[in-house]
């Protein structure tokens, strides 16, 4: 769990998981989290950090890892 000093968000002007969905858009900007990930950090469903992407106009990759990573999620809750 990633936890952000109060005295650093006031600084910033943001709650606590306002950072870490900053932290999780940049991080997935720069390729180094994937969705289901940066989502997780978000604090967000995937659907809704996906509409957070939309609305910062941040793009969506989605490689090997992501559909391996999406498979398993899958397996997990035996939808498949």
């Amino acid at each position: 769990m990633l936890t952000i000093p109060d005295d650093v968000a006031e600084a910033a002007h943001m709650s606590g998981p306002e950072a870490a969905q900053e932290l999780a858009l940049t991080l997935f900007g720069q390729e180094r989290l994937t969705i289901g990930q940066a989502s997780r950090l978000a604090g967000l469903s995937q659907r809704a950090f996906q509409q957070l992407l939309g609305a910062r106009k941040i793009p969506i990759h989605y490689g090997v890892e992501e559909f391996r990573e999406d498979l398993d999620t899958l397996r997990e809750l035996g939808r498949i």
